[in-house]
């Protein structure tokens, strides 16, 4: 414990200010009050690694491919997903025979991967014959749910970027890769004829899915690499014709098109189907008691935060007049060796256990109360929970501290972000940046040791002594 004083007059409360009369001398009999703030940071916290099996996506993310580590083990995964229809089908002057072609575009950013970008993969596509349960998790098994005899496309692909076709970049001046799939041309005859006989089919994703269930894509061959997919949509593309009136030379002029029939949106399942063989070292680490995290599946970290021992110095030697002023708590990481160079995920999530389920199943963030986040430092190698100081005063109010407010579960995450701009006028606005959403972390592997024998827990507060 670190301790020091400061001089000062009513820095927490006005309590000690009295008046008096112009010619009193009575105000140089005060003694000036003294503040003193209090830094603690002998607190020690404990925890275990816990099995995580299931993981529900809540994420348009996919993941695709086959990779196997050494220190880390094998992942697999494949995607089924349903698709959020376009409400609008351009039918002027379109009928289905004008239809050309149709491809599943899955879009992959530059370094979307963990693995070798060269090794070649293949995928096959195959429809949906069922509605998918809801909710889904990363256990799901596809079997029953589709005709393995009968795949309705394939391709090939790498991971690689340049020199690679239909490469670009967005907005922001990110590279990425089209994996264009070539679709059977009478898949998207049999959409556009099921607009024209249906439109209300394409009303609602929930509507589209009860006659199109939606797509299986399955690692077909290759190993070596699991690739992120950002994006996932069906493109048709038509030509359209249409009759110039002109009386010395009537004709038709042909228009050629591409319109997004469908789309992976958040409002519609996706889910990448994940089947995860831990290495016996990893898995040695855990029985032996080190505190492993491991995603997309594989272990969280169980622990009990000191906040009972926090309260019982505050309120031991906060005397009348107190203030909280911060409470963080920091993680460091130790790498876990392997030779992908798969590395500890970007984000991690800090919520009460009892709340864990609910907290990805209501699509929350965090409220500082119960739940946070930390962003991995790479330059410091540690994870640092820096806005708790709510969560200790909210104990603190409550007047008891009971089991469930003090056992939290650790695991990895993806830390959406919002720009939010405040101000009528643009010259005067500012940005500030939200958290938009937070999901199970289904990215791509990682793992690390969460080093809590380690860990700082850092509690200030300041008191006041007043005095006559």
């Amino acid at each position: 414990m670190n301790k020091f004083s400061l001089l000062s007059l009513g820095v927490l409360a006005m309590a000690s200010v009295t008046s008096c009369e112009e010619d009193s001398s009575t105000g140089s009999s005060l003694v000036q009050d003294e503040v003193e703030i209090i830094m603690d940071s002998t607190f020690t916290v404990t925890g275990r690694p816990v099995s995580n099996d299931l993981v529900q996506s809540r994420t348009v993310l996919q993941l695709l491919g086959s990779l196997k580590a050494e220190g880390y083990g094998t992942l697999t995964s494949d995607v089924v997903c349903q698709y959020m229809p376009a409400s609008v089908i351009d039918t002027f002057g379109v009928k289905a025979e004008y239809i050309d072609s149709v491809k599943l575009i899955l879009t992959m950013y530059k370094d979307g991967f963990a693995g070798d970008s060269i090794a070649p993969m293949g995928l096959k596509v195959y429809e949906l014959n069922r509605q998918l349960p809801s909710p889904i998790y990363s256990d799901f098994d596809p079997t029953g749910y589709y005709d393995s005899a009968n795949p309705i496309a394939s391709a090939s692909y790498s991971g690689l970027i340049d020199g690679a076709d239909h490469v670009a970049a967005d907005e922001s001046g990110n590279i990425y890769k089209d994996i264009m799939v070539t679709l059977p041309k009478e898949f998207g005859v049999r959409l556009f004829n099921r607009y024209k006989e249906s439109p209300n089919t394409f009303s609602t994703p929930q509507a589209f899915a009860e006659w199109f269930p939606g797509f299986y894509i399955a690692n077909s061959f290759g190993s070596g690499r699991v690739t992120r997919i950002s994006s996932n949509m069906v493109n048709v593309y038509y030509r359209s014709v249409h009759k110039i009136a002109d009386t010395t030379n009537p004709r038709d002029t042909t228009l050629y098109h591409v319109g997004s029939y469908l789309a992976v949106t958040p409002e519609v399942l996706t889910n990448n189907n994940i089947s995860y063989t831990m290495s016996p070292d990893l898995k040695e680490m855990a029985d032996n008691g080190e505190t492993v995290i491991v995603g997309p599946t594989g272990y969280d970290v169980e622990f009990t935060f000191p906040a009972r021992e926090i309260l019982q110095r505050y309120n031991e030697d906060s005397g009348a007049l107190a203030v909280i002023n911060s409470l963080t708590f920091s993680v460091p990481v130790k790498d876990i060796e392997n030779n992908y160079g798969l590395t500890p995920p970007p984000y991690i999530l800090m919520v009460k256990k009892s709340d864990k389920d609910k907290f990805f199943a209501k699509s929350q963030v965090n409220d500082n109360l119960s739940s946070f986040y930390a962003s991995y430092n790479s330059v410091t190698r540690s994870y640092s929970f820096s806005s708790m100081r709510e969560y200790i005063i909210d104990l603190l109010k409550k007047g008891e501290v009971t089991d469930e407010d003090v056992e939290f579960v650790i695991c990895p995450v993806l830390v959406s972000f919002l720009n939010t701009a405040t101000g009528m006028y643009s010259y005067y606005s500012t940005q500030s940046t939200v958290v938009g959403a937070i999901t199970p972390y289904v990215t791509e592997p990682v793992m690390a040791v969460l080093d809590l024998e380690n860990a700082k827990v850092d509690f200030t507060f300041s008191k006041q002594t007043v005095g006559f």
